[in-house]
């Protein structure tokens, strides 16, 4: 009875219609127009002033349904990219799988797309696919009928007109929303294929909108899991960027185990996980990162892949310093052994690998307590990062708490404090001075160039 009577009052559409839209009143959806950006809200009105129809369309309406704040906006036309480009001064075309605009609006940039068709013929533009039926190349325009059809999932393919602040729902998706179901629009096994990365989407939605999984939409994930190699490395890095600071990266990554998505992905989740120390550890870095997200901090993203890594590292370093080589020579060979088999799946950035290499470096450098070298340590441009990657350490058990105690006090010390925590040396750990060599006085004129 529940599910019929929100059906009804939010606009399912009966057998026979299902071309016609739901349009929603805002006294049914609540969603204001105050609630969107005045730049977005001038880039619709620009284009309506045009003479086309423009609308806020997907996550920023879901989110904004769900009571959530949406982190930026996109905008929906029927005018074609060079259409749009022409009705702002400060805009330009970019993308090549499909053509977007950005239009730029004071501080802020919205994405405009123009309605996408189906994958046939289209005045001669056609979809690319790849053999497993993967898009490559998009650019078919068509009605805002057919780009619903084209979204992902119901929820996010709602049409907000900031102008009558009614929303065009195809699908159902304000319902659903309502139930709390992640619905895909059109066959899930189709959808997966033509962008295996929909199912990492579901994963993220889910678990960020408190949402479950539609059992039509679930069952053919496990199963199809493995297309997801076949994702560009570039924008799976994205897409897994996008899950670990959601704000509910915790829920994200057992839910990617629990549908078996970590496979060939992050295949170190299946080692770390099943061992206490390494999961404790990964959960206090992903609970910490959760509540920056929640609070509006920023995060970095060398961190982040610092402390999912961090185990396999320990993995690679361990066996070697047992085998009698050098720490630190053996820890920079690990480092590398990791990053260079995750760089097959993921296209970490040269400066993010750069930061996570950083964050690891400092690890043993914080053993050394005696001397000047803590000085050194304090002086780091990524002492901060390593400091905060020590405390993950010593929460999961990994190193000593005295280790941690120490750093923290060293840290607030005054000067006279600090000199007076320092540990003494080792008897033979003093390094012994360089004789300097005797110099010979050189005049401007016989100084080499």
């Amino acid at each position: 009875m529940i599910r019929k009577f929100i059906s009804r009052v939010l606009g399912r559409k009966k057998p026979g219609k299902q071309n016609e839209p739901a349009v929603i009143a805002v006294a049914q959806h609540g969603l204001q127009r105050e609630e969107i950006s005045r730049a977005c809200r001038r880039t619709v009105e620009t284009l309506q002033e045009n003479g086309y129809q423009a609308f806020i369309v997907g996550g920023a309406v879901r989110d904004l349904l769900a009571g959530l704040t949406p982190k930026d906006f996109d905008v929906a036309t029927n005018a074609t990219p060079e259409q749009v480009r022409h009705c702002f001064r400060r805009s330009r075309i970019i993308g090549r799988r499909f053509q977007i605009v950005h239009v730029n609006m004071g501080a802020e940039t919205i994405e405009v797309t123009t309605f996408r068709g189906h994958h046939g013929e289209q005045g001669g533009n056609k979809a690319q696919v790849d053999d497993q039926g993967r898009v490559l190349r998009d650019n078919v325009f068509g009605s805002q009928a057919e780009d619903a059809a084209r979204r992902d999932f119901t929820v996010n393919a709602l049409y907000y007109d900031p102008t009558s602040e009614t929303i065009v729902d195809y699908h159902h998706g304000v319902a659903d929303l309502q139930q709390k179901t992640l619905r895909m629009i059109g066959d899930p096994k189709t959808r997966y294929r033509e962008d295996p990365v929909r199912m990492l989407r579901a994963v993220r939605l889910a678990a960020k909108l408190g949402l479950a999984i539609d059992p039509e939409a679930r069952r053919p994930i496990r199963e199809m899991g493995s297309l997801i190699e076949n994702v560009p490395p570039s924008r799976l890095f994205d897409e897994i960027l996008k899950l670990l600071t959601s704000g509910h990266a915790v829920r994200c990554v057992t839910q990617l185990r629990e549908e078996g998505l970590h496979h060939g992905l992050l295949p170190l989740l299946d080692v770390i996980l099943d061992q206490a120390l390494g999961e404790r550890f990964v959960t206090l870095a992903l609970g910490s990162t959760d509540r920056r997200v929640r609070e509006g901090k920023p995060v970095s993203p060398g961190f982040l892949f610092a402390t999912l890594l961090w185990h396999e590292v320990l993995s690679k370093w361990e066996p070697l310093k047992a085998a009698g080589e050098p720490a630190i020579p053996s820890l920079f060979q690990a480092m590398d052994e990791v990053l260079d088999v995750q760089a097959e799946k993921l296209a970490i950035t040269r400066r993010i690998a750069g930061d996570i290499k950083d964050i690891w470096a400092l690890q043993p450098r914080f053993e050394q307590r005696s001397g000047k070298r803590p000085y050194g340590v304090l002086q780091q441009p990524r002492f901060k990062a390593g400091y905060d990657f020590l405390l993950l350490r010593v929460g999961s058990g990994e190193v000593g708490n005295e280790v941690g105690e120490w750093w923290t006090d060293f840290l607030h010390a005054s000067d006279e404090g600090r000199a007076a925590m320092l540990l003494p040396q080792a008897p033979g750990t003093a390094r012994k001075r360089r004789r300097r060599r005797p110099t010979t006085d050189v005049t401007p004129d016989s100084a080499p160039e």
